[in-house]
C-alpha cells in the first residue's frame, strides 16, 4: 500500500539545512541590493513625494481644492481610508489567528504581512488627519482633559472612534512585529562583519542571546499578543462599520455591516499580501520559502471571504425591498441602475463573481493568475467603498439637491501617493530587515522540510 498521498506537500521546497535558511534570508540584506529593487524604490519615492506635494498644497489651500461638495460630504478621503484599513487587516489574520490555531504555513508570510499592516495602518491613520482641514488641530480628536479650555472631545463622533481603533490596532501590531523581528536581527548581528551594521542590528536585537529561557519567553508573550490581537481583527473594521451603521441616512444604517466589512477588510488584505509576496518572491528568490501551496492557501481564504461579502451584498438586497421602507429600497435601486451603476457593477464583478474562479485548482495555483486576480480584488474593495459613500449621499430625499460627484487631481494624487508612500516604506523594510522569519521557518524545517519529509516516507515503506 502506497502512503504517497498521506504526506502533504513541504513547506520549506530544495533540500535545505539551517545554514541555507539563514544564509537566502540574509543574503539580500548582508550584500548590495539587486538593480531591480534600486528602480522600484525610486519609482516608489518619486510617486510618495508627489503624494506629499498634494497633502501640502491641500493642507494650504484647504479642502474645498477636494471634489466634495453640499450634498456629498464624504468621498474619496473616507473611501480611502476604509480601504486602506482594510488591507491592514491580513496581517493580524495571518500572524495572530494562524498562530493561535497553529497553522504552519504562516510562517513564510507572517513576517511581511505585518510589515503591510504597519504600513497600511499609517496611510489609513493620514486620511482622518487632513480630511480634519486643520492638521496642526489634530491633537484635538485625543481625549485630553479640559485644561484645553472647555473642550471635551466629542464621544458621539465617528472620528473619536477611529482614532481609538487606529492607535489601538497600531501599537499592538507594531509591537507584535517588533518582538517577532528580535531573534532574526540577532542572527543578522551574528553574521555581519561591518562594524557600524553590527552595531545598528545588535541594538535593535536588544542583546537576544537565543538560550532556552529567552525562548520561552518569546513564544509566550508571542501567544499572549496573538490573544490581544485576534479580537482586534473583529473590533477595528467593526467601529470603521459604525461610522456609516450608527448613522440613519438609506444604504447606510445597516446592521450587517461589521461582519460584512470585517470579512471585505480580510479579503482586500490577504490581496494585497498576494500582490507583495508574489513580487517578493521572485525579486529576492524566496522561491523554496513562499511556495506554490502558500499562494493556494491564501487563495482559499479569498474564496471564503469573497463568498461572505456576497452573500452580505445580496442580503442588502434582500432587507432593502424586505423592509418595505422605499427610501432604503430606493437607495439600492439607484446603485445598481443610477449614473453610478458602473462602480455598483465593477464592485460586484471584481469581489463576488471573480474569487469564485478560485474553486479551479489550475487557476488558484497559477502564480501569474494570482497575481492579476489579487489587483482585481483590491480595485474592486475599493468601489466597494466608493459606492457605499458616494452612492448612499448623492440623492437625498430633495431631489433639487441630487449633485454628481468628481474627484479633483488632488484627490486623485493623494491616494496615489499614499500608494507611493506605502511600497516605499515596504521596499526599504524588504532591504534592511529579514523579510521571512527565518528563527520561525527552521522551527519547522524538522517537520515540513523535503528532505525530511522524504526520508519520513522511506522509513513508512
Amino acid at each position: 500500500m502506497h502512503s504517497e498521498s498521506a504526506i502533504r506537500t513541504p513547506l520549506i521546497l530544495g533540500h535545505k539545512t539551517y545554514h541555507d535558511i539563514t544564509h537566502d534570508i540574509v543574503a539580500p540584506i548582508e550584500n548590495k541590493a539587486p538593480r531591480g529593487w534600486y528602480v522600484l524604490v525610486t519609482i516608489a519615492a518619486l510617486i510618495a513625494a508627489y503624494g506629499v506635494g498634494c497633502i501640502l498644497y491641500l493642507i494650504s489651500k484647504g479642502v474645498g481644492v477636494w471634489g466634495l461638495n453640499k450634498t456629498v460630504d464624504w468621498a474619496w478621503d473616507i473611501t480611502n481610508f476604509v480601504w486602506w484599513v482594510g488591507i491592514g487587516h491580513a496581517g493580524t489574520l495571518i500572524s495572530a489567528v494562524l498562530l493561535l490555531f497553529r497553522q504552519r504555513w504562516r510562517m513564510a508570510i507572517n513576517r511581511s504581512a505585518e510589515a503591510m499592516t504597519i504600513f497600511a495602518v499609517i496611510m489609513a491613520a493620514t486620511f482622518p488627519g487632513i480630511h480634519m482641514g486643520r492638521i496642526w488641530m489634530a491633537y484635538w480628536v485625543l481625549p485630553l482633559p479640559n485644561q484645553f479650555g472647555s473642550l471635551w472631545v466629542n464621544f458621539n463622533s465617528p472620528l473619536l472612534w477611529d482614532v481609538f481603533a487606529i492607535s489601538t490596532y497600531f501599537s499592538v501590531s507594531l509591537v507584535f512585529w517588533y518582538i517577532g523581528l528580535i531573534p532574526d536581527f540577532a542572527t543578522i548581528r551574528d553574521r555581519l562583519t561591518k562594524p557600524v551594521q553590527k552595531r545598528i542590528y545588535g541594538i535593535l536585537s536588544f542583546g537576544w542571546t537565543g538560550n532556552a529561557k529567552a525562548w520561552t519567553r518569546f513564544e509566550e508573550v508571542s501567544l499572549v499578543l496573538a490573544g490581544l490581537a485576534t479580537p482586534l481583527v473583529f473590533s477595528v473594521h467593526s467601529v470603521v462599520s459604525f461610522d456609516f451603521a450608527t448613522s440613519v441616512i438609506p444604504g447606510w444604517h445597516t446592521t450587517i455591516f461589521p461582519p460584512y466589512f470585517v470579512s471585505g477588510a480580510v479579503f482586500s488584505g490577504f490581496a494585497m499580501v498576494q500582490t507583495l509576496a508574489l513580487v517578493m518572491r521572485k525579486v529576492m528568490h524566496l522561491e523554496s520559502y513562499i511556495t506554490v501551496k502558500h499562494i493556494e492557501y491564501m487563495n482559499i481564504v479569498i474564496i471564503v471571504t469573497g463568498s461572505i461579502v456576497g452573500v452580505a451584498y445580496i442580503t442588502e438586497l434582500f432587507i432593502s425591498w424586505y423592509s418595505g421602507v422605499e427610501y432604503e429600497s430606493y437607495a439600492f435601486i439607484n446603485r445598481a441602475t443610477g449614473p453610478y451603476w458602473w462602480a455598483y457593477w465593477s464592485m460586484m464583478t471584481c469581489n463576488v463573481i471573480s474569487p469564485q474562479v478560485f474553486w479551479i485548482k489550475k487557476l488558484r495555483t497559477n502564480l501569474t493568475f494570482t497575481f492579476f486576480m489579487s489587483l482585481v480584488v483590491n480595485t474592486g474593495m475599493w468601489f466597494e467603498r466608493f459606492v457605499i459613500i458616494v452612492t448612499s449621499l448623492h440623492r437625498d430625499y430633495l431631489p433639487s439637491s441630487w449633485t454628481m460627484f468628481h474627484p479633483t487631481w488632488v484627490d486623485v494624487g493623494t491616494f496615489i501617493g499614499t500608494l507611493g508612500i506605502f511600497f516605499t516604506l515596504y521596499l526599504l523594510f524588504a532591504r534592511f530587515f529579514p523579510v521571512v522569519a527565518l528563527n520561525e521557518l527552521k522551527s519547522i524545517l524538522k517537520v515540513s522540510g523535503e528532505s525530511y519529509k522524504q526520508e519520513a516516507q522511506h522509513h513508512h515503506h
